[in-house]
């Protein structure tokens, strides 16, 4: 099982993201998949799921200006990212939900958002 982030990169308040995470080594179509962020010398953040039903959901914190979206023919999960503010600094990682846990993990990908 494999994840890896991409689209990470150093922004302006204001401006756009998509990250990507690429899947591979299971049945994407079986699994949710979560977008989680983490601050430095902070905890981690719950920012937005999508689950193989097609349910999806956004932390309040970045509703209405993330979007995730799944792209089952490449088994990738993108989470695009619009009016970025300086609190969605983080480093943003994709993990896999099995129902119980989120078994597998990303590395991460560096979002600063800095003007």
């Amino acid at each position: 099982v494999q994840l890896a982030e991409s689209g990470g990169d150093l922004v302006q308040p204001g401006e756009s993201l998509r990250l990507s995470c690429a899947a591979s080594g299971f049945t994407f179509s079986s699994y949710g998949i979560e977008w989680i962020r983490q601050v430095p010398g902070k905890g981690l953040e719950w920012v937005s799921a999508s689950y193989s039903d097609d349910r999806i959901f956004y932390a309040d914190s970045v509703k209405g200006r993330f979007t995730i979206s799944r792209d089952k023919h490449k088994n990738t999960v993108n989470l695009q990212m619009n009016s970025l503010k300086i609190e969605d600094t983080a480093v943003y990682y994709c993990a896999r939900w099995d129902g119980w846990s989120y078994d597998y993990w990303g590395q991460g990908t560096q979002v600063i958002v800095s003007s």
